[in-house]
């Protein structure tokens, strides 16, 4: 199972996350998170996908930050059209439309959104776009009728194994766990040794 750690900001940190080779690494170009990346991010070994998160932002400022920051992945955490999913796939990304999630949700919606994106993310609804800090209700999946494969995230922390690993055994097209706040010891800031732990758990056979 591939995992993904988001809101990624200090040099020292991230080194010591490379390590244990996550398949993506987030860094948020939202200005309004605590978890800014700000304007320099480092260069990531090529196996590990460069993921940048925007929230509702102009397209010229999306590819300006795909060239300066070398990103291979794109996360895109707001109202963003199927229209605008489809021409940043021009520009030589993989395009991950997220959609937050609580206790209901028609699917059904995600349909337009098929062709224009890659992957889709399932993250909690909550006060902020991202990083709310709890999990939505997974039993809503069970609607999900659709082949896209998916992220699944939100609030997950090591407390979620056992039940992550009952949904992989499940029809599902999961594609990656993405974790973050409740990996961390303050903002930005993530506990190494936590993740490599979860990592290991969630690969066990």
């Amino acid at each position: 199972m591939k995992i993904k750690v988001c809101g990624m900001r200090d040099n020292q940190n991230l080194e010591k996350l490379i390590k244990l080779k996550p398949d993506y690494i987030g860094f948020i170009f939202y200005i309004n998170s605590p978890r800014f990346a700000g304007e320099n991010t480092p260069i990531l070994p090529r196996k590990i996908k460069k993921t940048g998160v925007f929230v509702n932002s102009q397209i010229e400022f999306i590819k300006k930050m795909i060239k300066k920051h070398s990103l291979q992945s794109i996360q895109l955490h707001g109202d963003e059209k199927p229209e605008s999913c489809q021409l940043l796939k021009s520009f030589n990304v993989e395009v991950i439309k997220a959609i937050n999630l609580l206790n209901k949700y028609n699917f059904k919606k995600l349909i337009p959104y098929e062709k224009s994106c890659d992957y889709f993310l399932f993250d909690t609804k909550g006060k902020l776009p991202g990083g709310n800090g709890y999990a939505f209700d997974w039993k809503i999946l069970k609607n999900y009728t659709l082949n896209k494969p998916f992220f699944l995230s939100g609030g997950i922390g090591p407390e979620h194994v056992s039940k992550i690993k009952k949904l992989l055994k499940t029809n599902l097209p999961i594609y990656a766990i993405d974790i973050n706040s409740k990996f961390e010891t303050k903002p930005g800031i993530k506990k190494i040794e936590l993740i490599e732990e979860f990592k290991n758990k969630i690969n066990e056979l």
